[in-house]
């Protein structure tokens, strides 16, 4: 029963996460659930503040300029709902369960955001990073040293990982960005997640982006988003890091 609610409160988030990802980029206030189409001003009632409910409401268009439903929304709320149904079965700690369904709803709005607009906003990392650090004095796993000291760790280490790549490869191979979603993720996993969460995170870019390049889907000038790598990374270290950590050890 836990899982089914954990569902419907998975997919929610996600209809939360498509309306932060279509507003925040644009620097618009978070409102109601719109249509996307900047030309249109059609604001959906409580009926359609779900994508998977204006799937099937007027032939899945929007009803003033006829925009479909994106594939985006429908895959955000619907893969936000499954992963959340699966956290009962992870997370055992009610607290920890709570509180790391919103750490993984902020890490999906990043990833997101970043795939889309190749941003990571401060809007979303620096407050993240001030929440972690207060449910750093109630949660089980962690403590407000570990926190801390984990989000000093992100900031420092991937703010030279930053001027490296600027100085080998030109500005814009690793943004400003991605060194606050580091300073995020320690701040959310403390140590020594954060180190294994960020190398984790650059084998993620390095494997992926190969097998993209393999398969000639990008080529090599081809930009590619390096916070959702991060991100994910971050999710993994929150749902096993223990036994991921474990493996390492032995």
């Amino acid at each position: 029963m836990l899982n089914v609610l954990f569902a419907l409160i998975g997919l929610l988030a996600g209809g939360v996460i498509n309306t932060l990802a279509d507003d925040l980029p644009q620097r618009l206030r978070p409102s109601r659930p719109h249509c996307p189409n900047p030309d249109c001003t059609h604001v959906y009632g409580p009926a359609g503040w779900l994508a998977v409910a204006r799937r099937w409401q007027n032939g899945g268009r929007c009803p003033e300029c006829g925009r479909p439903v994106r594939w985006r929304a429908l895959w955000v709320e619907g893969g936000t709902a499954v992963l959340f149904a699966a956290l009962p079965a992870i997370l055992s700690d009610p607290l920890t369960l709570v509180v790391y369904a919103l750490y993984i709803a902020i890490l999906i709005l990043i990833i997101v955001i970043d795939l889309e607009n190749r941003l990571i906003l401060d809007v979303v990392t620096l407050p993240g990073t001030a929440v972690a650090l207060l449910l750093a004095f109630v949660l089980p796993d962690i403590n407000i040293v570990s926190a801390l000291l984990g989000a000093v760790i992100g900031f420092v280490l991937f703010l030279g990982i930053y001027w490296l790549a600027k100085v080998t490869f030109g500005p814009g191979a690793i943004g400003q960005g991605d060194v606050k979603l580091a300073m995020l993720m320690g701040a959310m996993l403390g140590v020594p997640y954060i180190l294994i969460a960020l190398i984790l995170g650059i084998l993620l870019g390095g494997v992926i982006s190969a097998f993209l390049l393999a398969a000639r889907l990008v080529r090599r000038r081809t930009y590619l988003p390096y916070g959702q790598y991060l991100a994910l990374a971050a999710i993994i270290m929150l749902l096993w890091g223990q036994a991921i950590t474990d493996w390492l050890l032995t």
